[in-house]
């Protein structure tokens, strides 16, 4: 919980202009094939991943004119992913998983038969899940959240930087929640479970919209792309682009990522990604309660924290606004930074780039070989941290790296 500042330093924010580019949109039905090989070993040299129509500040994600149909092609290619300055070694579990060998795959060789069904049918049904959907780039809209079931060991999702999933601005993207019985029941503690697994890799996450998906076993909601509990969860090479959450309330957050309860306290690992235009009340890229990160060459801009009142929230307002980028909260947990990026995102009250409370102290925060720069706060920031709110068990390692106003 957030221990709110007597004083505020209100600063200027600064935005990028977004550019529009046409797609073509093309009509089909469903397609899952299982046990095929599909385009999981065929991916971009450089991890990129791709969205419907779109330049690096924007994404579209609109159902295709064909009700029937839910993938289209797109006109151009969003920019790779993360931050390709970043020099922060990948320790070998943070590495891509080998699918070139699928359980699953989604599409039978073009973009109509990459539907939504086939994705929300592939996620349930678990293993590793690769697309073939053509030569082309293509976003899959989606017409219901896709659901991790807690009975699989693990799903891998590999769009070989060729697809976009989309929420369509109405829906989460993507659900794990080891503690939600309707995805399957399990033994002992819900929260600390091994399996199941969740990789995303290679992907672009776009226009999904948490708001109105809050269930008993979700802390509140928030997650506008993926919500994920229980077991481990990371994320390779994939862009998050323009998803939104709840737009107030003093815990909500992750317009992007929303995450608890790993096991065994195992740290989440997002590598070679970016999160780009997200709104939400707290954490417009990545929110958390005692979880622990490991952001290695990835990109952070123009992300929003908008609730207003902090956390506790004030008297006479919704609460929230903190953390633009990335929202950290709990007790003993870390948030390691390395080679990553932080660049024009802000929040309305304390952080405009990172948030990070340990309610006990005992949290810990590096910064190393990174750049922040122009995170405005408006509300409250560390004094010789700009764009930080930090609470923890010492002042941040910042080895390496710029913080700028």
């Amino acid at each position: 919980m957030q221990f709110r500042p007597l004083l505020a330093r209100p600063v200027t924010a600064r935005l990028s202009a977004l550019t529009l580019v046409a797609a073509l949109v093309l009509t089909g039905c469903a397609g899952l094939k299982s046990g095929a090989r599909g385009t999981g070993d065929g991916l971009d040299p450089a991890g990129n991943a791709v969205a419907a129509p779109g330049t690096s500040g924007s994404a579209s994600g609109a159902p295709s004119a064909s009700a029937s149909a839910s993938a289209s092609r797109t006109a151009a290619a969003l920019p790779q992913a993360g931050n390709p300055n970043g020099k922060a070694a990948i320790p070998a579990e943070a590495r891509a998983v080998d699918t070139s060998k699928p359980d699953r795959t989604v599409g039978n060789g073009t973009a109509a038969s990459c539907t939504s069904e086939a994705v929300v049918a592939a996620v349930a049904a678990g293993g590793i899940v690769t697309f073939s959907c053509g030569p082309d780039p293509v976003t899959i809209t989606l017409k219901a959240t896709a659901k991790v079931r807690n009975t699989v060991s693990r799903v891998v999702l590999d769009g070989g930087g060729k697809v976009t999933l989309s929420g369509a601005g109405q829906r989460r993207i993507l659900f794990m929640n080891t503690c939600d019985k309707a995805q399957g029941s399990i033994g002992g503690n819900c929260a600390d479970q091994a399996t199941p697994n969740l990789t995303v890799q290679n992907l672009t996450f776009t226009n999904g919209n948490s708001n109105g998906a809050r269930t008993e076993f979700d802390g509140g909601g928030g997650g506008g792309a993926i919500f994920q509990r229980g077991g481990r969860f990371k994320v390779i090479n994939s862009r998050f682009v323009n998803n939104k959450c709840e737009s107030t309330g003093p815990d909500v957050g992750g317009a992007a990522l929303r995450v608890f309860d790993q096991s065994k306290d195992l740290p989440v690992y997002v590598v070679n990604s970016t999160f780009e235009g997200g709104v939400c009340s707290n954490g417009a890229g990545l929110s958390s309660i005692h979880v622990s990160w490991v952001v290695l060459n990835s990109l952070f801009r123009n992300n929003q924290a908008i609730g207003k009142g902090a956390n506790p929230a004030r008297t006479g307002t919704p609460g929230g606004g903190s953390g633009g980028a990335i929202y950290c909260d709990g007790d003993k947990y870390t948030l390691t930074l390395n080679g990553t990026v932080i660049e024009g995102n802000k929040a309305n009250e304390g952080g405009g780039a990172i948030f990070f409370v340990s309610n006990d102290r005992t949290g810990t925060m590096s910064i190393l070989n990174s750049r922040l720069k122009g995170n405005p706060s408006a509300g409250f920031e560390t004094d010789g941290l700009p764009g930080i709110f930090f609470l923890g068990a010492s002042r941040p390692n910042t080895s390496g790296s710029t913080l700028s106003k």
